[in-house]
């Protein structure tokens, strides 16, 4: 089963920084959302003491395309790019919808427009429960309507998909939660 870690927990008040994690999957270790962090040690040193080398890297996956998520995606410089459309990698763009691409075994891909019309969630099975990375929420204690939605009522609904099946949400900034009935939908 896949493995799942938090290299730097984001958070987005003053300052902003995103969540950056770890997927270590049966062939693939797997980077979401490499954004805006403190200084990239913030990323490379849990990174190495988890005894990886950024070179190492298969997969990064972007959950939407806002640069406090994205700025440090050339840290990874063998990886598949993965985002809501396509995949990358050096110079070859390959065209696919992102619903339902399984990254490696456990590791799914669902769209869930609603922060940004082209937002997905990674999907993940572990021994600890169906993990989510997403920014369905932004953090656990963030308020329930999200003010930079561009589509509020496609974010509720998602948000609403996600939790069918989630048990840990990994949040766009702030350290992972468990769902329970006071999550936000």
């Amino acid at each position: 089963m896949p493995r799942t870690h938090i290299l730097s927990p984001g958070y987005g008040s003053g300052k902003v920084a995103s969540t950056v994690s770890l997927i270590e999957a049966e062939g693939a270790l797997i980077v979401v959302d490499p954004g805006m962090v403190s200084s990239r040690a913030a990323i490379l040193d849990p990174l190495a003491a988890l005894g990886y080398d950024p070179s190492e890297v298969t997969d990064v996956i972007i959950s939407h395309h806002h640069p406090d998520h994205t700025i440090n995606v050339a840290l990874f410089p063998e990886a598949v790019l993965h985002d809501h459309w396509a995949t990358y990698r050096n110079d070859e763009w390959n065209s696919r919808p992102a619903e339902g691409v399984v990254v490696a075994p456990g590791v799914t891909l669902w769209e869930t427009p609603g922060h940004t019309p082209q937002d997905i969630t990674t999907i993940v099975e572990t021994e600890e429960g169906v993990t989510v990375f997403t920014h369905l929420w932004t953090s656990e204690n963030y308020p329930p309507e999200d003010r930079l939605a561009t589509d509020p009522e496609a974010l509720h609904r998602s948000r609403a998909r996600v939790l069918e099946i989630a048990e840990i949400v990994v949040p766009g900034h702030g350290p992972a939660f468990r769902v329970s009935e006071e999550t936000p939908r």
